[in-house]
């Protein structure tokens, strides 16, 4: 008896960098939303915001904010998250803004893994994915 393929349903907004290539922004399957990994491209133009890691930082999350968004969430719905580093060295930074959108007062901090990696799309400095529970 071949098995059931349940219903998954891609996400996507103008208010995130649109996908280049054969992926969503996010897919939403069960109670479950996987977004793709995210870097400083800003929506608009689709360049790499200027500016060092802490611009980069900002711009990602305001691009993960967007896509949950389209998917009816925000950042309190997220259970686990990946950072992917350029360079460790920027860990606290980046870090100090991660927590004032996925840990402020009164929200449980989503589990989280970050690794170095030896480069990333357009040579940005960070890229976070996250795994979001939808109900």
């Amino acid at each position: 008896m071949p098995l059931e393929h349940p219903t998954k349903s891609a996400i996507a907004t103008t208010a995130a960098p649109a996908a280049i290539g054969p992926y969503s922004q996010a897919v939403h399957i069960g109670n479950v939303l996987y977004t793709s990994g995210q870097v400083a491209l800003d929506p608009a133009t689709g360049a790499l915001v200027p500016g060092g890691i802490e611009a980069q930082t900002t711009r990602v999350l305001e691009n993960l904010k967007a896509v949950l968004a389209a998917a009816g969430l925000d950042f309190a719905h997220v259970v686990k998250t990946t950072v992917f580093l350029k360079d460790m060295a920027d860990f606290a930074a980046m870090n100090t803004l991660y927590a004032q959108y996925f840990s402020p007062e009164g929200i449980t901090a989503p589990a989280r893994s970050t690794v170095q990696v030896a480069g990333l799309p357009k040579d940005a400095l960070v890229e976070i994915e996250c795994i979001a529970i939808t109900s």
